[in-house]
């Protein structure tokens, strides 16, 4: 409150601007809910109270064995996350994505055979119409392959304690549990790297074939009960269909409430990372003419972050789209940035170093400024607040000891007091961080200095290239920039080695081809030539060519 006085009254003033820069809010209820285990106990409660509720729901023998063999599988399965996937654990939210696709697995499963088998759809299509892949598809896209083959574990255990005395003789645990399990790996599988849409309904295809091999392999399509002991064509026919269709028709529900889930839960996929990288952004098209050079930068470094991510197995659409907008806080001031100056005019000419750090410094917070404004994803605000990390502006803060030095010298002869010099202190010209925390974000700061050095390159080899590159690591290692993201050595070395090969691609230099000459007559071809030589006849009196 006393702060909000103040600053009212340096406005009055005018000693303090009347706007404030954009923040993303931080609800502290939320980041205790986020991380709390009091919340984690409570969400695990939850979804044990409700596997009790689909157990204990309709005609159930054995339901409290059920319900305690269903609680042991369920303490394993957080075990499994807990050890194997750590990040996941740690946040509340990706638990309650997790145990809620679970339960709404093990849902669908309930009600399809409770619908099945109380006389609304024929018995013999009960099995089929089962959604085995659901919640192994919607955590292998939003989550990865690792949970997703989890997934298809544990609702498979699940699922066949809970049709257990619900079905037919014929339609046993043990059948359903292997159904379920091929039918999930093979949709983790097929949804290794989905980027288009599209691609999910192809893999709905991909499931209910698998389904369709595995329910003739059981005898669940055609020949199931006495009364199709010889084989109706036509009930083989429409059972294969609504096979192969609830497939399909999983994959079409996944694709409608994967963009839900996203938004609900702060994840993107590479389906939204790819639509994000469209070039027709409105930042990206100001860029283009605001900023020219800052735009051609940002796509090089998306060139050069995208092949290094890729090569150490990080997510390279991320590293690219991030990259283009890395440095969009360029757009308040491009004149001030190399990238963009006139080299007939550098405006920083005509500033002190510490003003000109100021500039400088002030990208990154304008960056997430504008960031903030069209709404970025968050993943890209991380990125345009930690690229540079608590790095120093060496060039300007070099010019500010010089003109420290030189006032020092000069003082000397004016008997001007030491401590009337001004204090150059590192901190005004460091950025203010965090440093970056993952291994897109690291390897971006890594291919933004590299390709800010290579202009400077005079002449470029590859004992150059490689040099340049291996000082700019050690440089950022020994200054602590990389000390909070997990990439190891051998990794580095694998992003040095692609940042060489695609520098050298990009930066090599063209053949020195001859300048042409017209001249008046248009000189011989080879033939005419040869007869020229064999003949003895001067080149002058060669018969011009003809137009024709």
């Amino acid at each position: 409150m006393i702060k909000f006085f103040e600053r009212r009254r340096l406005i009055k003033k005018g000693l303090a601007s009347p706007k404030q820069r954009r923040r993303r809010s931080r609800n502290e209820i939320l980041h205790v809910l986020e991380g709390g285990y009091i919340a984690k106990f409570l969400l695990f409660a939850a979804f044990i109270a409700g596997l009790a509720a689909l157990i204990f729901s309709g005609k159930q023998e054995h339901g409290l064995e059920k319900f305690l063999t269903s609680l042991l599988i369920a303490l394993i399965a957080l075990a499994q996350i807990w050890i194997n996937h750590p990040r996941t654990f740690a946040s509340n939210s990706r638990l309650l994505l997790v145990f809620g696709v679970f339960f709404g697995h093990l849902a669908l499963l309930k009600g399809i055979l409770a619908l099945s088998w109380s006389g609304i759809s024929s018995p013999p299509f009960g099995p089929l119409l089962i959604p085995f892949a659901f919640a192994p598809l919607v955590l292998s896209v939003l989550l990865g392959r690792n949970l997703g083959i989890l997934a298809a574990i544990f609702v498979s255990l699940w699922g066949g304690i809970l049709i257990n005395g619900l079905v037919p003789a014929y339609f046993t645990p043990a059948i359903f549990i292997v159904i379920s399990l091929i039918s999930g790996y093979v949709a983790v599988f097929v949804t290794l790297e989905v980027r288009q849409r599209s691609r999910l309904i192809r893999a709905g295809l991909f499931m209910g074939l698998a389904t369709w091999v595995l329910a003739m392999v059981f005898r669940l399509i055609g020949p199931i009960l006495p009364e199709f002991l010889d084989v109706n064509s036509q009930a083989l026919a429409w059972q294969s269909l609504a096979t192969v269709a609830s497939g399909v028709f999983t994959a079409i529900i996944v694709s409608g409430i994967l963009p839900i889930l996203e938004s609900f839960f702060h994840i993107t996929t590479d389906i939204s990372w790819l639509e994000a990288a469209d070039l027709n952004h409105p930042l990206l098209k100001r860029m283009t003419i605001e900023a020219p050079g800052t735009y051609h930068h940002s796509l090089v470094v998306a060139n050069l972050a995208e092949a290094a991510a890729e090569a150490i197995g990080a997510n390279p659409t991320r590293a690219r789209v991030c990259a283009y907008f890395h440095d969009i806080g360029k757009l308040v001031k491009p004149d001030y940035f190399s990238e963009n100056t006139d080299p007939a005019h550098n405006p920083h000419n005509e500033l002190a170093p510490t003003m000109s750090a100021l500039i400088i410094l002030a990208h990154v917070k304008e960056g997430v400024d504008l960031a903030l404004k069209y709404n970025l994803k968050r993943q890209i605000i991380d990125v345009i607040a930690q690229h540079h990390g608590t790095s120093l502006v060496w060039y300007f803060y070099r010019r500010a000891l010089q003109q420290q030095e030189d006032a020092r010298q000069g003082g000397k002869i004016m008997n001007i007091r030491e401590e009337d010099i001004p204090e150059v202190r590192e901190e005004s010209f460091r950025y203010s961080g965090p440093l970056p925390q993952t291994k897109e974000c690291a390897i971006i700061t890594l291919a933004d200095a590299v390709e800010s050095a290579s202009r400077s390159l005079e002449k470029v080899t590859p004992q150059r290239v490689e040099q340049m590159i291996r000082d700019i690591m050690e440089q950022r290692i020994k200054d602590g920039q990389l000390d909070d993201c997990d990439l190891t050595l051998r990794e580095l070395k694998t992003i040095a080695a692609t940042f060489k090969s695609t520098l050298l691609s990009m930066l090599h230099s063209r053949v020195a081809y001859p300048k042409e000459t017209r001249t008046s007559q248009p000189p011989a071809d080879a033939r005419a030539e040869r007869e020229r030589q064999e003949r003895n006849i001067p080149p002058t009196a060669l018969p011009p060519i003809s137009a024709a």
